[in-house]
């Protein structure tokens, strides 16, 4: 299923369920972990106030 895109922010309307979610963000961090990534975490789907200073391109793309 496509969805429209508008504007900068994505839209979370076709996103899966938060139990399955949160399993698949736990395995995210852990596989990083593995590959010696400093991987932070906070409280899964807890709003977050964060502070970002980007310091050159990065891309990461995401593929299902």
């Amino acid at each position: 299923m496509q969805t429209q895109v508008r504007g900068n922010r994505p839209s979370f309307t076709n996103a899966g369920r938060p139990e399955v979610a949160e399993k698949l963000y736990e395995y995210f961090i852990e596989e990083c972990k593995k590959t010696g990534v400093n991987a932070e975490k906070g409280k899964f789907g807890a709003h977050m106030k964060v502070e970002l200073l980007n310091d050159g391109p990065v891309t990461i793309i995401i593929e299902k």
